[in-house]
């Protein structure tokens, strides 16, 4: 169970994030609904140790990991913006989290061929990330996100790029998946229909501080 006690965060000498709490179980998605500059995505961040509390702990299975670095928390997190390397081909960019966990790279690359062909990317392995279109490069940030199995998925916006009848698709085969992985999964959105269509519970991210939306 991933657990955030009150979380808290300055930006520009005001209050970005107050006393942010709340529980994900394993398996569970819990959607966060904000408009731009509400501070989703720096909650994420926090979230993922890649920016620095104010105060507040973030914990794990009861364990407090708000000092463990990023890369030992175990956490994926999927950028708005992708984050992929532009100088590796798709099927490295999909196999990078698993070579860095020491998996030899024509296993990696095996695991990778399987996690593409369910997006309907194997075609696309050996192509270069800027040959790719927005939306098949939005894809392979997913099947990056999802091959290592994290113990905790932080998502966003992670289908923005998408058309309506692959975003509808990719819902259902992440919400299959975080159920068979059992991930804790976090997904910070503006778009109401996609946060009541992945999560079993929502908030709203106003002046800071979380609002139940159901």
């Amino acid at each position: 169970m991933l657990e955030l006690q009150g979380l808290c965060k300055d930006w520009e000498a005001r209050p970005l994030l107050r006393d942010v709490s709340m529980r994900v179980a394993s398996g569970e998605t819990v959607a966060i609904l904000g408009a731009s500059g509400s501070g989703k995505s720096t909650l994420l961040k926090m979230v993922a140790g890649l920016e620095a509390l104010d105060a507040g702990r973030v914990c794990f299975d009861g364990q407090d990991i708000t000092r463990t670095p990023p890369e030992r928390r175990g956490f994926a997190l999927m950028f708005q913006d992708f984050a992929l390397f532009p100088h590796l081909d798709v099927q490295d960019n999909v196999a990078f989290g698993l070579v860095e966990q020491g998996i030899p790279r024509r296993q990696a690359r095996a695991q990778v061929c399987e996690m593409l062909s369910r997006f309907g990317m194997v075609q696309f392995a050996r192509a270069r990330v800027p040959h790719l279109s927005g939306g098949e490069q939005q894809r392979v940030a997913l099947a990056r996100a999802l091959i290592t199995r994290p113990r905790v998925l932080l998502l966003d916006e992670p289908f923005s790029a998408l058309d309506a009848d692959l975003r509808q698709q990719l819902r259902g085969e992440f919400s299959q998946r975080i159920a068979e992985f059992r991930m804790a999964t976090l997904l910070v959105t503006h778009d109401e229909g996609e946060a009541r269509a992945m999560g079993a519970r929502g908030f709203r991210l106003l002046n800071g501080a979380l609002q139940s939306a159901w």
